[in-house]
């Protein structure tokens, strides 16, 4: 099962490494590069709302036919965007149908994981997110490789073919494991989340991957703006290397320890990884800067499901995941757009650099508020 989910999060984890088309897009089509970050905060937009409303349909075919359809939805939006001449409509095939399939295939793979490791969710959700980050980290320099030899159109190309071949290998491993997707049928029967925990656990959320997604959106963009244009697809990998990292070891800490601290303990982190950005042109601290962003924010996507799939159950996770993950959906669609913004008017990611430190102390607090209230802190101990 394992398996399956992590062979289609690789391909999915492209994504994330949209920024190494930053540059040469705002090239090709002679547009800002706000309207081009708009296509990054687009993908997301339809990721978050795949993942909100998936849960309806995960169980209507069986887990095998249900990555195949994502599989083709994903590779049809890929070679859409690849032959397409103006950024509308690579809005509608990478923005749109590549990101929906994303959100899909993402947001199965982290609730099979869930379900087929009953008291390991958070090792088995943290292998997806990991495996979803180990996409980030090969895509950078195969993105680069493939814009050098034929332009956008080839890197556009090669994605839709490794999404369909990838759905292909899973659909295969989840007939061989006979898997069906296991949904709680009786509302009645599942944990509801009160409105101000709610609130809490969104805000917390939301805030805690804004300021990574404004670093991994721009992370090309900062690297060249500090002078390290000859090398600027290394800082999105360092990113995406040390996001896979941070998603292993919250997953297995998430199992052994509080998710208090875990929860308000990685913003903290993310926060000092982004002063040191803001603080020194040294390309060294800078590298080490994006190490430690990536890595938080990898145990932050981690943490965040496994802690509600441990409070609620890993039938009800699905549901309730969905509508806090809504939060990121948000994150990502402002986040990269206004990191742009903050370029276009002061020439530098300064300003976008301290406001993702500030996000990332916000998130921390919140986390705190979250998990103190009585009738949630009673559930985490049990």
């Amino acid at each position: 099962m394992l398996a399956a989910a992590a062979v289609l999060a690789v391909v999915l984890g492209s994504i994330h490494a949209f920024s190494v088309l930053l540059i040469p897009l705002e090239r090709l089509l002679d547009v800002s590069r706000a309207s081009v970050s708009a296509t990054y905060s687009l993908a997301l937009a339809a990721l978050t709302l795949s993942v909100l409303w998936g849960h309806r349909i995960f169980a209507i075919w069986s887990a095998g036919r249900f990555v195949l359809g994502v599989g083709l939805l994903g590779a049809a939006g890929a070679w859409v965007a690849g032959m397409a001449g103006s950024l509308p409509v690579i809005w509608i095939g990478y923005s749109l149908l590549f990101g929906g399939a994303n959100g899909l295939g993402y947001g199965f793979g982290l609730q099979i994981a869930a379900q087929a490791n009953k008291g390991q969710e958070g090792k088995a959700m943290g292998i997806v997110t990991a495996a979803y980050a180990l996409g980030a980290t090969l895509a950078p320099a195969l993105f680069s490789y493939a814009v050098t030899s034929g332009g956008f159109q080839l890197a556009m190309l090669g994605l839709g073919a490794a999404v369909l071949l990838a759905s292909i290998a899973s659909a295969a491993l989840l007939k061989i494991a006979k898997f069906k997707f296991q949904v709680n049928q009786d509302s009645r029967t599942a944990p509801s989340l009160p409105p101000d925990g709610f609130a809490l656990l969104w805000v917390a959320y939301g805030a805690g991957v804004s300021g990574g997604l404004m670093i991994i959106g721009h992370a090309a963009g900062i690297a060249s703006a500090q002078r390290l244009e000859a090398a600027s697809w290394i800082a999105p990998a360092v990113i995406a290397a040390s996001n896979l990292a941070g998603s292993l070891i919250a997953g297995r800490l998430m199992d052994r320890f509080s998710a208090q601290w875990l929860l308000s303990t990685f913003p903290l982190l993310s926060a000092m990884s982004v002063g040191a950005l803001a603080l020194t042109p040294s390309p060294a601290v800078m590298l080490a800067g994006f190490a430690g962003v990536g890595f938080t924010y990898g145990g932050i996507i981690a943490a965040y499901p496994a802690t509600i799939a441990k409070v609620f159950g890993a039938k009800n996770s699905s549901q309730i995941y969905g509508r806090v993950f809504t939060a990121w959906g948000l994150a990502g669609l402002v986040a990269p757009w206004l990191a742009g913004k903050f370029f276009a008017v002061t020439g530098n990611y300064s300003t976008a650099l301290w406001v993702a430190a500030a996000l990332a102390a916000l998130s921390s607090a919140t986390a705190l508020g979250f998990l103190s209230s009585a009738r949630l802190k009673n559930r985490l101990e049990a």
